[in-house]
């Protein structure tokens, strides 16, 4: 039987690599200046070079995610990310796409508060 601490220590890590994979080919398409991810900024009023400071960004907040050494730049990338789907959120609204396409953004919030949660379980070791 598996006890509880290393269900939650699994659960944790599905949810960040998953959350850590996803916003990885997020950052390399914007550092890449793949087309899409030109068109997106486009669309929503922003200059083209601010995907590779997204994309930097990105990259390293993922990489400092899977790290357990430093919590308090991990506490800051959870931050990062948050802003940065907001971010997202509030800009596709007031570009005009409407609040459905903003709401949808939003749904990301799930796994990074989901990876955030199980962390400070795992952590700490509560319950």
């Amino acid at each position: 039987m598996v006890s509880q601490p290393r269900k939650r220590n699994i659960a944790y890590w599905i949810v960040t690599v998953i959350f850590v994979v996803f916003m990885l080919f997020s950052g390399i398409s914007e550092l890449l200046q793949i087309a899409s991810a030109q068109q997106i900024l486009k669309s929503l009023g922003y200059p083209v070079y601010l995907n590779y400071i997204l994309g930097t960004a990105k990259v390293i907040g993922c990489i400092v995610l899977i790290q357990w050494r430093f919590n308090t730049v991990k506490e800051w990338a959870y931050a990062g990310f948050t802003i940065d789907i907001l971010g997202a959120a509030a800009s596709t609204f007031f570009a005009g796409e409407g609040i459905g396409p903003a709401l949808f953004t939003v749904v990301f919030l799930t796994p990074v508060f989901l990876s955030y949660w199980l962390w400070k379980r795992v952590e700490y070791r509560t319950v």
